[in-house]
């Protein structure tokens, strides 16, 4: 017998909820097939089966929250499947045997007609049942032979109850008058959503968090951009985005100030000579943060070219735990969506992120004339407990002053 454990989830992540059953006990599974999938606050984490075999038991029923290197399930190597093996609770709260499952959407059928388990449902019905916490067997599949489709998971989820979710400190609520409670709509949190919750209140917990403001003119950068940016596409096949200047800045800055770039380990402060930068990217199921390696080592293109690559497998949700761990520092772009100033929130245990803003036409004061250019506020939220006041807004300043001199970056000024 061969146990399947929780593999690795990557730094700072010490637990997953397992969200989806692929198989049940009893089902020849074969070397590499994926037997279940993992949900943290950072990414779906497919598990594969590690020999041929069978499913003899699973020991973490969806809706579990287990612990980093847990055991999952029991793989018998080389067995052959039973149609009679035990059935164990697909929900930890909602036990349901396997003569109940066969029989969902098919009364009366005989032993010939296609379960749900027999049909390979629509692939945005399966992710959109791993967010709401539901099995196959609790959706009616309307489907040809079954089969459930996106339409039916929203359907089911307005019933089924969803399996507890990781704790989020509980508010009691005032009271609210009957008119407004009858035009209100309550829907239970996705385990995703609750760890977000969870883990952004404890880097305020543990963080001694503070921010820092400054605003830059990107009167030059734009200008330069606008002057080169039709010769780079035509020679590097990627667009050359603001979000290139902002990295080269903060590196240029990191190396500088070496505490932005550093974690708390315990009693020690581990201080990185590399940058690993994290880019926030908001996608369909939460913020997630891929990171670009040895940023500090990369020329424009290169930079763009990863970001871009990055951002597109973070929005399909193809992105590896491999892919998002291991940052030194973050820069969140909040200005995308409109956004003309915010606080953003450290990324454990990174000390330093950065925060993009909206680029808005303002009055300034330049050699003593008031003149119109194009501005935008940016915020260093870092640890105090590692940065001081002084490297914080010196670390911003340097960041401004190669945005707006991008000569600067190519004489690493």
């Amino acid at each position: 017998m061969t146990d399947v454990m929780v593999p690795s989830l990557g730094e700072s992540v010490s637990e997953a909820t397992v969200s989806t059953w692929f198989k049940k006990p009893g089902d020849v599974v074969k070397l590499d097939e994926m037997l279940c999938e993992l949900e943290t606050d950072k990414v779906s984490v497919e598990v594969p089966s590690p020999v041929a075999g069978v499913l003899t038991e699973i020991l973490a029923p969806e809706g579990t929250t287990v612990a980093a290197n847990a055991r999952l399930a029991i793989v018998t190597e080389g067995a052959v499947g039973a149609k009679t093996a035990a059935p164990i609770p697909l929900k930890a709260e909602e036990p349901k045997s396997v003569a109940a499952a066969a029989t969902v959407g098919s009364p009366g059928a005989g032993p010939e007609v296609l379960t749900p388990r027999d049909v390979e449902n629509a692939p945005s019905a399966k992710k959109a049942m791993a967010e709401a916490g539901l099995s196959a067997d609790q959706v009616q599949g309307t489907g040809r032979d079954g089969r459930v489709m996106k339409e039916d998971v929203a359907r089911a989820a307005t019933a089924a109850p969803l399996a507890a979710a990781p704790a989020v400190a509980a508010i009691p609520r005032a009271p609210v008058p009957a008119d407004d409670a009858a035009r209100e709509e309550r829907v239970k949190m996705t385990r995703l959503r609750a760890t977000i919750a969870r883990r952004l209140k404890d880097a305020q917990n543990t963080a001694a968090m503070l921010t820092t403001y400054n605003e830059v003119d990107m009167s030059g950068i734009m200008s330069l951009r606008n002057e080169y940016k039709d010769i780079f596409e035509k020679k590097h096949g990627v667009k050359l985005g603001f979000m290139s200047f902002f990295v080269k800045a903060c590196t240029h800055a990191l190396k500088e100030i070496p505490e932005v770039n550093a974690e708390i380990d315990g009693q020690d402060v581990v201080y990185k000579n590399y940058v690993h930068m994290g880019v926030a990217v908001g996608t369909p199921n939460g913020l997630v943060v891929p990171v670009v390696r040895d940023a500090d080592q990369m020329g424009f293109a290169a930079i763009e070219k990863k970001i871009s690559e990055l951002g597109l497998r973070a929005r399909d949700g193809k992105l590896s735990m491999a892919e998002m761990q291991g940052g030194s520092f973050t820069i969140s772009n909040g200005g995308v969506y409109g956004s003309l100033m915010s606080s953003p929130i450290l990324n454990p245990p990174q000390s330093g992120i950065l925060g993009m803003h909206k680029i808005q036409d303002r009055p300034v004061v330049v050699a003593g004339q008031i003149v119109i250019r194009p501005m935008m506020y940016l915020a260093l939220s870092y640890d105090h407990r590692v940065v001081d006041g002084k490297g914080a807004v010196t670390f911003l300043v340097r960041v401004k002053e190669a945005l707006e001199d991008p000569r600067r970056l190519l004489m690493d000024l």
